[in-house]
């Protein structure tokens, strides 16, 4: 008896996206089913943080559809069941501001702005322990580390308790100490059944969680599938690419980023 995959959570079909006059989706077909690992692979310029962002409605299709959790992204309201991790930025840096309250502004998507609640303080402090600031909750963030940093906008998207967890690039420019602690992080919610979707240079540590990779060159699918062997940089030529543009992608979503 032929087995039931779990239903899809992400599904873009012939998704198509520009940036400028240049295209960087070329059409792509890309589906995470529920409790899935997927790496999104491939060289700066590929596409994969374009696709993320279209997922999550950040970037705008100029062809095909995308689908969460089965409804057209267009009807899509329930975001606190997405936590989005964008890639590493100085977003937190200079804000006046401590970790226990940035992280507490990812739960804004599910306490809707009343006062928080009991259950509310105690998913901030959880997220806050996942990623090993525990004893740093009331320090500001101007005090912390490029890695811890990182550490607390991987918090922020955990506070809402997130079914699918999307996280660009996680541990490009951070620290082996924080590499580990974010994997063992990571480990935790897919062993409660999150289903993640990691756009990535290459699997390093997280290599043993992936269930699948897809490998885009050009805004193409060239690979879905088993993660490919002795993947790196230089099966990836021109990871030192970035478009120029990319800064500039126009941002259209309800999620905290």
């Amino acid at each position: 008896m032929k087995a039931i995959k779990p239903e899809p959570v992400i599904s873009l079909r012939a998704a198509a996206a520009t940036l400028g006059s240049r295209p960087v989706l070329r059409g792509i077909d890309l589906t995470v089913h529920r409790g899935e690992v997927v790496a999104l692979l491939g060289a700066n310029g590929s596409g994969k943080s374009t696709a993320v962002r279209a997922a999550i409605g950040q970037v705008p299709l100029t062809g095909g559809s995308i689908d969460l959790f089965g409804t057209p992204l267009r009807r899509f309201r329930e975001w606190a069941r997405i936590g989005y991790v964008p890639q590493r930025t100085t977003a937190a840096s200079g804000v006046p501001a401590t970790v226990y309250e940035i992280v507490s502004s990812g739960r804004l998507s599910r306490s809707k702005l009343r006062r928080p609640s009991k259950a509310d303080r105690a998913a901030v402090h959880r997220a806050i322990g996942l990623v090993g600031l525990a004893d740093r909750a009331k320090d500001s963030v101007n005090a912390l580390s490029g890695g811890q940093h990182q550490r607390v906008l991987i918090a922020r998207a955990l506070a809402s308790e997130p079914d699918l967890l999307i996280m660009d690039e996680p541990m490009a420019g951070v620290d082996l100490a924080s590499q580990e602690i974010l994997a063992e992080t990571l480990r935790s919610q897919v062993a409660a059944g999150t289903t993640v979707l990691l756009v990535l240079h290459e699997l390093g540590p997280l290599e043993p969680l992936i269930d699948r990779a897809v490998v885009l060159r050009d805004g193409c699918v060239t690979h879905d599938g088993p993660p490919p062997e002795a993947l790196g940089q230089h099966a990836l030529p021109g990871h030192d690419h970035v478009h120029p543009h990319a800064a500039s992608e126009p941002v259209r979503t309800g999620l905290l980023t």
